[in-house]
């Protein structure tokens, strides 16, 4: 029988780029246009309760993103539950933190003719009070009726994959763990529990594995399906058959408390599941008894495989049996294998990115390109010595430009020094005792809220023909480099706190810029109306 014969090196490159090109393929688009799923799917780390997760672009912003599909079976319950589960998910949209995967829009899909956006969190732009702005594409290419209700939702997407996964890599490499690196991710993922934990009511992630952790290419870890414990949690037992959690995996029971389903969820549940996802950190991987789930023997080799005695007691206080004797997140972050008195340059970091709005963009580069670099930057004296000189020939803006970058990402947060309470976030993430049933009166829709924060401002003001009123021309640079022009004709009695207020009703700037812009407004009426 003859051999059959290859195919050609051509022929095989051709057959790959038309893979490709199906992957790339828009399958759905959300109704206003803004995000395309495609048809590659992807595996954001076993995120559970989802059953489909697909690659989506962001025709918005020109970033990848992940399309998460939970479909329901019964759509009567569904059906009657629907104003419950949009709360829930408008309520989650506003968790917002460096070291938490970011919910972007969600919407409901139980109509018969096809999906539809919730109200809140259309893109477009009715009524905006003078302002111009941006709009919203139409709906097209909209899919055929599903068999099942489904809520859809926008996550950000997490290229490098889970910290399970990087675990392994580093492993089969034959490396160890970093002890810096360690340290570095630890208070990563404090700082997102320290700040679920201190909302009101707490939030507690239920489902913190190494498979719901993720780690980007620069460093920076991510927390993901901080939706799912809430969501499964108040939803009645007729919807709750599509959630499923991390638990259900034999090979994860080991990040669960002995009291994990019997009592009520406290903050300790995620404190034990932390003090596992350090344990497998420091020893790269808890070797399981072939398929099935992690044994007391093998914890309690990798707990004695610790050298460091400061790290083994910090694990050790996590994993106690007693949940109360479980310190909390934000006391783990001053544990002393974790804390560390933060250098002036980190805190000036800090300072620097706060009041970014104020400098041009590239103020770093042009501030090096006036200095002269023989001039001394710093000196300590010495007695009887000559003294210690630094000048700014030593200091690379690079440098400097990459980890104020990584400040801004969220690598090194300054928890310290933070503020007990997140500010910004809804009263409450759990959902509210039932009430009676009361009528309600038509309400105008409230407008889309924008979720980044704005990094830079500048403003012109010129006078109108009739010297009656000022032009005001406003560019807002937000974090993710999106320039933002508005236009606005003032009136003698409008203020600055008034148009600030009225840009974050209608969605153009982030509520935690209202203070800022409006000082920022007021100085510029203030330079302009003098002169």
């Amino acid at each position: 029988m003859a051999a059959p014969e290859p195919v050609p090196r051509r022929g095989r490159e051709r057959e790959r780029e038309e893979e490709s090109e199906d992957e790339s393929d828009i399958l759905e688009e959300s109704p206003c246009g803004r995000w395309q799923k495609r048809r590659e799917q992807v595996n954001q780390g076993n995120m559970p309760g989802v059953q489909s997760t697909f690659l989506a672009m962001d025709t918005e912003e020109g970033v990848e993103v992940v399309w998460n599909e939970l479909h329901f079976s019964d759509r009567k319950a569904f059906s009657a539950h629907e104003e419950k589960i949009q709360t829930m998910f408008e309520q989650l949209v506003l968790v917002d933190h460096p070291n938490i995967v970011k919910l972007h829009k969600y919407w409901l899909d139980a109509s018969e003719a096809g999906a539809r956006v919730s109200p809140r969190h259309s893109r477009g732009r009715r009524g905006t009070g003078g302002w111009g702005g941006r709009g919203c594409l139409p709906a097209i290419g909209k899919p055929e009726s599903p068999s099942a209700p489904q809520v859809i939702f926008i996550t950000e997407y997490v290229s490098s994959g889970s910290l399970k996964q990087f675990l392994k890599k580093t492993k089969k490499n034959h490396k160890a763990m970093n002890a810096r690196a360690w340290k570095r991710w630890c208070t990563q993922i404090l700082s997102a529990l320290s700040f679920l934990h201190a909302c009101s009511p707490p939030i507690i992630h239920g489902n913190l594995t190494s498979d719901t952790i993720f780690i980007q290419h620069n460093g920076l870890i991510k927390i993901g399906s901080v939706w799912h414990r809430i969501f499964s949690n108040a939803l009645p037992d007729d919807l709750r058959s599509p959630i499923h959690t991390e638990q259900e995996e034999p090979r994860n029971l080991h990040f669960f408390p002995p009291e994990y389903g019997e009592v009520a969820d406290r903050t300790a549940v995620d404190i034990f599941s932390f003090g596992m996802c350090a344990l497998e950190m420091a020893v790269l991987e808890i070797q399981a008894n072939g398929d099935t789930r992690v044994t007391e023997e093998a914890i309690a080799r990798a707990r004695h495989s610790l050298s460091d005695p400061n790290m083994r007691e910090f694990i050790l206080s996590c994993l106690a049996r007693d949940p109360a004797r479980r310190p909390s997140a934000h006391n783990l972050l001053f544990h002393r294998v974790l804390f560390e008195v933060h250098s002036l340059k980190l805190l000036a970091a800090h300072c620097f990115i706060q009041h970014q709005y104020l400098m041009p963009e590239n103020v770093v580069e042009e501030k090096t390109k006036s200095m002269d670099l023989h001039a001394v930057l710093a000196e300590i004296p010495r007695p009887s010595r000559p003294p210690l000189q630094w000048r700014y020939s030593e200091v690379s803006y690079l440098e400097l430009d990459k980890f104020l970058e990584d400040v801004r990402n969220g690598i090194y947060p300054l928890m310290n020094f933070a503020a007990a309470r997140p500010l910004g976030l809804p009263r409450a993430l759990a959902p509210p005792p039932e009430e009676a049933q009361k009528a309600k009166t038509p309400t105008p829709e409230p407008f889309d809220s924008e979720t980044r924060k704005v990094i830079q401002m500048q403003c012109n003001l010129e006078r109108s023909e009739d010297k009656a009123r000022w032009h005001l021309t406003l560019l807002l640079v937000l974090e993710d480099r999106l320039h933002r022009q508005l236009t606005y004709d003032l009136l003698p009695t409008d203020s600055a706190q008034d148009l600030a207020t009225e840009l974050v009703h209608y969605g153009f700037v982030h509520e935690d810029d209202r203070t800022k812009l409006a000082a920022f407004l007021e100085s510029a009426f203030r330079k302009h109306r003098g002169a």
